[in-house]
Parts: C-alpha cells; structure tokens; sequence
C-alpha cells in the first residue's frame, strides 16, 4: 500500500474508502456538519481558540472586580454553591487542551427526566450525577473541543432528527430508598444496580447515536457495540484510562484506591460504520517527531511562530519544522492546511516508516503450521478436525467444492489471508516432517528430520513456504490425507520443544507466525515435561509452584522466539482431562504475543465446529508481527506477533506533583510489520484533565477499565521501569503473576480489600453526608462489586479444588483480554428464549436494526421451570434448558 503522502496538498484520498472530514474547505464529512466547525469567508477554518488560549480570555479583564463580586455571590448563596471556594484570578495560562470538568454542581434530570432526589438507586452517590444529566451525552463543549470535526452526537444516517437525551434516561425508573422498597433492613432486589439493564439502555442509545471522543468524557461500556468518531483523541477501543479526570498528587490517588492505568488494544477490529485508520506516508524522512522526546506528531502539538515552531505536547521543546512539512498559520495559530491533515485531527493514526525502523527486511506474514500426529490426536479426531481448520481458515467453504470446474480451469479462490503472505507445513511425534508444497508439485513431499537434539530445516524458504492459492491443490490434498498418513504410526508420546527449535529456526530470517497443536504432554526429546499436578498440591502455599514456568529450555525457546519476530499460538486438545502442563507450554505463546486455546474434554464431533472456527478466526484476524511497543521516554517492550484481540495493562505512578492547569497526555507508538509486509507505526493519542478536586475525580471514572486493571493487577507484579513521563507521570509496565507468588487465597482477600477501599474511598470524598452503615456507590462503579465477584468466582482464583491447567489458561487470558471479552467472562449475557416478544429477532422496520431481546441478571432465582436460555460469556455460547 502507497499510504498518504503527506507533503501533496491539498485534498486527501485513501484506498477505496472516503475520508470525508479530511474533505477540502466547503465539503462535508459523513456525519453531517463541516470540519472545525464552518469556515471563514476566505475559505480559510474558522477557529475560536487554539489549543492554549489567551490569558484571561475565559474572564473579564478586571480580576479584582470580578473576585468582589464572586466573594458577594458566594455570601449570598447565589452561585447555587455554598461549599463553593472564593475566586482567585487566574494567574496561569489556561492550557487545557482537552476538558473544562469542575463545573458547580446542579440539579441533575435522569431517569425519564425525574429529579435525582425523587428517582434513582437506593445505594446511588447522587451527587456524582453530572450537572448536564448523564456522563454519555449533553456534556459541554470546551473551547479544545470546537477544534476537532462536529456533529457531536450525529445519528448514524445524517439528516435524521437530533438524538434522544441519553441512554441513562432509558433505564427503569426505581423507587428511592424512602419507597417501599426497603423494609426491616431488607433492600430489594430490584435496587440493585443491574448490569444487564445498563448494556440494554447503552446498546439502544448507540444504535442511533455516535460516541464523540473529545465531547464525552467517560467512555460507552465495554460490551455494547459503538461506533466512535475520532476527534483527535483517540477511541476507547485502542485505549481506556481508567481515571479521566487525574488526582494532582499520589496522595490524592492513594485516598481513592482506584489504580492509575491504562488498558491498550493498539490493533483493536473496527465496527461497520467507523472510519479506517488513516495510512500516512511521509517518506525517507519519516512522520514528523520531536526532537527532545521522540513524541509523534499528533493533535496536541501546536505551531509557533508563524508555523515555523512545532512545540510538542509532551516536553514542550519547541522543535523547527522542515521546510517539506512547513505551512503558514492563521491568526489563531492554527495551520491553514489542518482539515486536510489526518495526524492533526485524528487520535489514532498510523505512519510508513523509512529503512532506518526496519530491524528485518519487512515481508508477507508467514504462517507456520506445527501439527501435531501423535496416536491421541489421531484416535480423538483431533487431526483431522484441525485440518479441517486450517482449510477453512485459508479457503473459506471454497476448499470443499471441486478443484476444477467444467471447462478444466482452476476458479479462482478470494484471498483471506493479504496478499505477499505464505504458509509452510511441518508435523511433529518423536520425529519431525517437513512438507514441500510448491505448486510445480501433483502432490507435497515431505522430509523427515529425526535429530532431536540439534534439529535443522532440511528445506529452503523456497520449498518450505509457498504462496496458499497458488499451491492450493497440493495443501488441499495434503491435509486431507494427514490424517491417514500416519494412522499407522503409534506415537502417544510428542516431542514439541524440538519441533518448536527448527519452526523458529526456519522463521529466523523473515519473522512470522507458528500455529501449533498438541494433544498430549510432551515427554519425548529435549525439553520433556513431566507429570506435576498430582492433585498433593491443592490448597496448599506449594500450590503456586505449578502456576510457574520452571523448564530453562522453555525460557529459553520463548524468549529466541521474541528476538526472531515470531508468535506462537498453541491450541491444546487434553485427552480425558488430562494434564498438559499449560503454566510451561503457555509461557511460550504468552511471552510472544500469541494465544493458548485449550480443550480440556476434547470431544469430537462436539468440539470440531469450536476448535474449527477458532483456527478461522486465529489466521483471518488483522496480525501483525515484530512487534515493538515504543515511548516517549525509557524502555520498550517487544513481543513477537501481535493481533487485534490482545490488550496490555499499563500502571502510572507520580514522581511529583502535577499541574492542575495542564493536561496529561499518554502516546503508544506501535511499530510492527502487518500481513501484508508494511513496516508501520500505529500511534494512538489519549488526553485527560487533572484536578485537584476528589469529587471530580470519581465522576470521571472508567468502570471498565479499572476492573481490567484490577484484574490484570490481581496476576501482576508491578516493578519500576520509567516508559513514559507525561505531565510529570511515570510509566510502568507488569511482569509475572502473582499467583506465582501468593496463594490463592490471599488474592481472593486481596480483591475484597481493594472493593472495601475503593468504596470507603469514595465516601471519604463525597461532599454530601450519609447515614452511617450505608452503603454509597460512586455514580460509575454501580456494577463494580459484581464484576469483582465474578472475577473471585472465575477458574483462576476461586477457592476449591481445580486442575492448574485450568487456572493456568484463565489467568493468562485475563492477562490479555480486551474489557469487551473481560466484562462478558465476569458477567455473561443471559437471553431467556421461552419468553421472546414477537418483534424479537427481527429488524426494526423504521430503522432496520436488529431487535434484540433484553438480557436478565445472572441469578438462579431468574431461571425459570422449563425455560430455555442462551448464556454468552464472550468465549462460548450455551443453551441452557432448564428442567421442570
């Protein structure tokens, strides 16, 4: 791909798709308004302030006059504050680039327009209710906020009438602790924050609305679908802060015993209706960067000096700009080409580097296909199901019709997989099978390697590796006769820490991707595992040590991985719930970027559409592959492959006090090779405000994200590397688990204690009294309580005996799970079947959308004699048939 050149004025096209609010002057974009909001009569973007406004323009001139008569409003009461401090002229210049948060609190209308002392949650903080009704809609547009594209809150379909208030105003109205609701200590069920209602409301508000990054401060709930419109700051699918309104010191933070982090999904899917990312190029010299920091060019940056200065968010230095990426600015100080530059108005962008980013030769993603043909996963089916994977993933149902058609020419077979990549076969029992699979062959060869100790690969790239649709007869054919290939060799035992030394050797050169399957523990060769969940463990300190990678050769073999640009995905098939040893075979993938998918019942026919489509989904995901996660400051951490399902969690701490004036701004750079063989940077830009203020802290709190972070926080240990200092912040990544470290039982009391705080937190800071012993939940952690519950109650933590392997795969998937696949793994969607409304199922015939049913809470006594349910908790669907 060509990308955008940067440097070619004026106008922007990208690829087949229409970038329509990068449009030239007078266009609109494609949610019905113009860009920065109208234009001048010259043509020129009409713009009322820039990123730092004048001093004193948000007040009058006359500072002393203006603290006289605050002084007497306040006296009077008639700023509707009493608690309200005096006026101190603002001395500073006001640089807030992103949100004007501490506004006086007022009255709030929710909950079909009622006042919130009349309805609302008997256990609600009403005065975390934000003053313009509900923290998804109606906030107030900063002078920040009028330099990015309107609409604001557009419909899908432009044109249409403006949006209803809110989706908070759709949920059920619910008496107030004074109805008869509560009666001899008893609260009724019904009071309960409900989850399922909040993703009902939250679904039927963004189906006609879109979220606006830089209008709303708090981000939609991780599991309803959304399209965002990217205003400059980026989505909350490619990164979600846990606090958008930062606490000024570590003091202030440690009162509300919230984490400090962010959670990262750089390669996040978009959703039918988003715009792509935009693919600039700006050639041998590479994206504008800042000289001091290496920060990139984003939406934050401002021009000085006629344009001629770019003074970089980050470290402030002013930076000279090149005469290639030089235009002038207008009066505001805002570049006169700026509609029509997508790294100045977009959140996430991503950038073609120059050779001097390359560490390889960047190439097509190469699949390397590690099968494992061993007696168990012959005899279980496991094979040839996983064959049947792989066809599927690389051809669609197209591998099931005939290779010719009636006039004798081959039909052509639409491309999954982006063009440049390649695909390579090796099979693994106590020996090794290399397949040559070039398309001038009728049908592959294959070579056996039985040196174990110092495997080699007996084919060059050229026979190992072939374009798929060209030698789409010969892997046809190969994988359909696997299976009986080796039916007559009797081999339970595998040898897969060889096998995985001559796959990364083969990768070496080029970097790419290893899909191995295994279907017994490995106890042949070098690196052999033995049998260590003996069920004498269970419940014990010693426990522990099984959630533990041990094996040096493992390490060893994870890391080279790492080095070489490559990532393994493991799908493990245990037979009759066998042991695997998922802690050392997992490390693997989990250290490279890869995924571990395990079966511990592997069943077939039960199990074959599962294991089926998660192969499909594994190869046809956006991957990408030498990776190299970069910041503005300090060190960066490498991973060999990365996909579109994997998130990270980053914790902050302070190394000083931060500026309540300032925001603070967090960059990731991801630098990584796609499928297609483009050597990019993937820069996602995230703003939040700092206050000084408690009360407005938590009124800005990303529920989501912070139980991510908790979960992730619960298997983490945090150690001090400085990544990334913004605003005096200081970034820190996690290492290994700490279920290596403490018992299950201590993080189960851990978890409980940090809830207890973080409530106890927010009570300390509430403005407004409540009667002792009662419980107050901040306005957006509601739901919090249950989805710590949850995460006590999931394999990874919950008390009872329970396999290590188990544990071992659900900590490792909470270590890397979106908060859209987190919050359905703690809370799944319950959908009863037995009692659908007529319209159910259907779409809407004024709007077109699917008519989903309302979901129930996740509680037994909701299940109902003889009802039928349909149970999502993001991974798997159940049918649930309740008996009579």
């Amino acid at each position: 791909m060509a990308g955008y050149n940067p440097y070619q004025q004026p106008g922007y096209q990208q690829g087949s798709s229409s970038q329509s609010q990068f449009a030239p002057n007078g266009t609109t974009n494609q949610y019905g308004g113009t860009p920065q909001g109208g234009y001048g009569p010259q043509g020129t973007p009409h713009q009322d302030q820039g990123y730092f406004p004048p001093n004193g323009q948000a007040h009058v001139r006359n500072d002393e006059r203006l603290m006289i008569l605050a002084e007497q409003a306040h006296r009077m009461r008639l700023d509707g504050d009493a608690a309200a401090a005096p006026y101190r002229p603002n001395k500073k210049k006001n640089r807030h680039a992103y949100h004007n948060l501490e506004q006086p609190a007022t009255p709030v209308q929710s909950f079909g327009g009622a006042a919130q002392g009349q309805y609302g949650y008997a256990n609600t903080d009403n005065s975390q209710q934000m003053s313009t009704g509900h923290p998804y809609a109606g906030q107030q547009v900063t002078p920040a906020m009028n330099q990015f594209p309107a609409q604001a809150n557009a419909p899908f379909t432009p044109g249409l009438q403006a949006p209803s208030p809110g989706f908070r105003t759709q949920l059920q109205q619910v008496p107030s602790t004074a109805g008869p609701g509560v009666s001899q200590g008893k609260v009724d069920p019904e009071q309960i924050p409900s989850i399922p209602r909040l993703r009902d409301a939250a679904t039927q508000y963004y189906l006609d609305n879109v979220y606006p990054t830089m209008e709303q401060h708090i981000p939609p709930p991780a599991a309803v679908p959304y399209v965002a419109h990217d205003q400059g700051n980026s989505s909350p699918k490619y990164a979600r802060l846990t606090l958008n309104n930062i606490p000024s010191t570590t003091e202030a933070l440690a009162t509300t015993a919230l984490p400090l982090g962010i959670v990262l999904q750089p390669l996040a899917p978009l959703q039918e209706g988003e715009q792509t990312i935009p693919v600039l190029d700006f050639g041998e010299i590479g994206p504008p960067r800042c000289r001091r920091c290496r920060t990139y060019i984003n939406p934050f940056m401002t021009f000085r000096s006629g344009g001629n200065k770019l003074v970089c968010n980050m470290c402030t230095f002013p930076n000279d700009v090149s005469p290639e990426y030089f235009a002038p600015t207008d009066p505001s100080g805002v570049r006169v080409d700026r509609p029509q530059r997508p790294e100045l108005t977009v959140g996430t962008v991503e950038f073609m580097v120059p050779k001097e980013y390359w560490a390889k030769e960047p190439v097509g993603l190469h699949w390397l296909f590690l099968i494992d043909v061993g007696q168990e996963a012959i005899q279980r089916g496991f094979l040839q199901a996983f064959c049947q994977g792989v066809l599927l993933a690389l051809y669609g149902d197209e591998h099931e019709k005939e290779d010719e058609d009636q006039d004798g020419e081959t039909p052509e077979v639409p491309r999954r997989i982006p063009a440049g990549s390649q695909v390579g076969f090796v099979t693994f029992d106590r020996s090794m099978y290399f397949f040559n699979c070039s398309a001038k062959l009728e049908q592959a060869q294959m070579l056996v390697m039985p040196d174990l100790e110092e495997p080699f690969v007996p084919l060059g790239s050229n026979g190992l590796f072939v374009d798929p649709y060209e030698s789409k007869h010969v892997i046809t054919d190969l994988l359909r006769r696997l299976p009986n290939l080796f039916s007559r060799q009797k081999s339970p035992e595998p040898a897969l820490l060889p096998a995985l030394k001559a796959t990364q050797a083969a990768l070496a050169a080029t970097g790419g991707k290893i899909i191995c399957s295994l279907s017994a523990l490995p106890t042949w060769g070098p690196g052999r595992l033995i049998l260590r969940d003996k069920n004498d463990l269970h419940g014990i300190e010693s426990e522990r040590k099984l959630f533990q990678t041990e094996h040096a050769d493992w390490k060893k073999v994870a890391s080279n991985m790492v080095q070489s640009g490559i990532g393994v995905d493991f799908f493990l098939a245990a037979a009759s719930g066998g042991y695997m040893d998922i802690a050392t075979i997992g490390h693997v993938s989990a250290l490279s970027g890869g995924e571990t998918y395990f079966y511990p019942t592997f069943t077939s026919p039960r199990d074959v559409q599962r294991l089926t489509k998660e192969i499909e989904h594994t190869v046809t995901r956006e991957t990408g592959y030498q990776a190299l996660m970069k910041h503005s400051f300090g060190a960066d951490l490498e991973l060999g492959s990365i996909d579109a399902d994997k998130a990270l969690g980053v914790m902050f701490s302070y190394d000083g006090q931060l500026d309540s004036k300032l925001d603070a701004h967090f960059q990731c750079a991801l630098l990584y090779t796609t499928a297609g063989g483009e050597r990019r940077v993937r820069c996602t830009n995230t703003v939040a405000s700092v206050s000084e203020s408690l009360p407005e802290v938590m009124r800005f709190i990303d529920q989501d994200a912070v139980v991510s972070m908790i979960a992730k926080e619960g298997q983490f240990h945090i150690f001090d590397i400085p990544l990334l200092n913004t605003a005096n912040l200081v970034f820190h990544r996690t290492a290994a688990t700490r279920m290596t470290e403490r018992t299950l039982k201590d993080i189960r009391n851990a978890l409980t204690e940090k809830t207890i705080d973080i409530l106890a937190g927010h009570r300390k800071t509430s403005p407004s009294g409540h009667p002792a012993g009662q419980l107050v939940l901040p306005e957006n952690l509601k739901e919090f309580a249950m989805y710590i519950l949850g995460l006590i109650k999931s394999r990874a933590f919950k008390a009872g005996h329970e396999p290590s392997d188990r544990r071992s795969h659900t900590m490792r998937f909470l270590k890397s799970a979106s908060p859209l696949e987190l919050s359905l793994f703690l809370y799944p969607r319950i959908i009863p079947l037995h009692s659908l409304p007529d319209n159910s199922c259907f779409p809407n015939p004024e709007t077109g959308h699917l008519v989903v049913p309302e979901s129930i809470r996740a509680l037994f006594g909701r299940i109902e004699d003889g009802g039928a349910y349909l149970v999502d908790d993001g991974q798997i669907c159940l049918l649930w048939l309740h008996e009579h």
